[in-house]
């Protein structure tokens, strides 16, 4: 099926008791047994599983062409329960722009761990091959990357991973597969902050894991998820699903707008850099164009001049929401540095614009006041 059937009925059936169509929100913590002892309907208790969660996975696996997923309660949530399946002593390779979160994990939350990690330019293939060391067992990958949307050659890094034996993580929420399939050019597993587009309403959390083909790390991610308690609730698991409904034409939509003002971003004296991976002299633009289907709702600028010319500009929008998150409804625009903090690597000068749904001419009359 295509994404469009798969985002509407993937996961998906009538209620058996009722016949209603929008599945009901099942609340219960636990679940009855049959007088043997045996749970018939595959559900005993709620952190074992649920019948909103198990919906949600399945439908987030079909759209992914996964044959498995694990919801979470947060992104980060799930990057958590992937790194920490990690042994003391692994080597990782991830980006040198990785999200600031998922350094904070790898160096703080497991420090302890004393996981071994190279930071690299994930564009530059040579590097990540000469990076790869005989105890490599993960190799994380972000596309487009967060906020400078750097582009990776998905199916090359996957055969660097593969020659090492190591496992290949995406993390692909910028990039929802609408627009993108890691699975389909050899990534091993991808990750998504379910918050952002797939839920594309910014009124619920979440997080997914999706893999290919079982490992070890999947399965002990599993273990974090049921054992460890890293379960999302039946409510936000309802509302994610009820999201991906929309999903194809929301994306659609903010991908549209989204290159149309970073065209006029491009051409406006006030802005420095325009990252974008749809336009053509983006250095990740003849990837981009063989890997995905859409360059995605998000835009980032460098504003000509200083970090405090870049926070008035934010300062100045009308329409624009000064908010941190992406992928709803809503556009939103956010001076990164200030919430990545003093070790940041994002220019103080950069404001990152996620594209909402409102019209296309409202977005760019409301960034050409601020930029003046």
């Amino acid at each position: 099926m295509h994404i469009e059937t798969l985002a509407v009925h993937a996961g998906r059936r009538a209620d058996p008791a009722t016949g209603a169509v929008a599945p009901p929100i099942s609340l219960s913590t636990t679940f009855e047994r049959a007088p043997d002892g045996e749970y018939p309907l595959g559900f005993s208790y709620s952190r074992e599983g649920n019948p909103n969660r198990r919906s949600l996975e399945e439908c987030l696996a079909a759209l992914e062409g996964g044959t498995e997923a694990l919801a979470f309660p947060s992104g980060m949530a799930a990057v958590n329960a992937i790194i920490q399946g990690l042994e003391p002593g692994d080597h990782i390779i991830a980006p040198d722009d990785v999200y600031y979160g998922v350094r904070k994990v790898i160096g703080e939350v497991f420090g302890k761990w004393r996981l071994d990690v190279s930071y690299t330019d994930m564009t530059d293939l040579e590097a990540v091959n000469a990076g790869i060391r005989p105890n490599t067992r993960l190799v994380w990958v972000e596309t487009p990357s967060n906020p400078l949307l750097k582009i990776t050659d998905l199916p090359a890094i996957a055969a660097i991973a593969r020659r090492a034996n190591a496992i290949s993580v995406c993390d692909g929420t910028f990039a929802p597969p609408v627009l993108q399939r890691p699975l389909e050019w050899g990534i091993d597993m991808v990750v998504h902050s379910t918050t952002k587009y797939i839920g594309g309403h910014s009124d619920a959390m979440g997080g997914v894991l999706i893999t290919k083909f079982q490992n070890y790390l999947f399965e002990r991610a599993r273990k974090s998820q049921q054992s460890g308690g890293a379960v999302p609730s039946p409510f936000d698991c309802w509302l994610i699903l009820r999201g991906v409904d929309t999903l194809p034409c929301r994306v659609r939509v903010q991908s549209e707008s989204a290159g149309r003002i970073a065209a006029f971003l491009k051409r406006h004296e006030a802005v420095e850099a325009v990252h974008y991976p749809g336009m053509a002299d983006h250095p990740g633009h003849p990837v981009a164009v063989r890997q995905m289907a859409g360059f995605g709702g998000m835009v980032s600028m460098q504003v000509r001049g200083t970090r405090e010319m870049a926070i008035r500009v934010g300062a100045k929008v009308r329409i624009f929401t000064r908010a941190t998150s992406l992928g709803g409804t809503h556009s939103l625009i956010e001076h990164r540095a200030s919430i990545e903090g003093p070790d940041t690597r994002t220019p103080q000068n950069l404001l990152r614009v996620s594209v909402g749904l409102e019209n296309t001419e409202d977005l760019i009359g409301d960034l050409e006041q601020a930029l003046k």
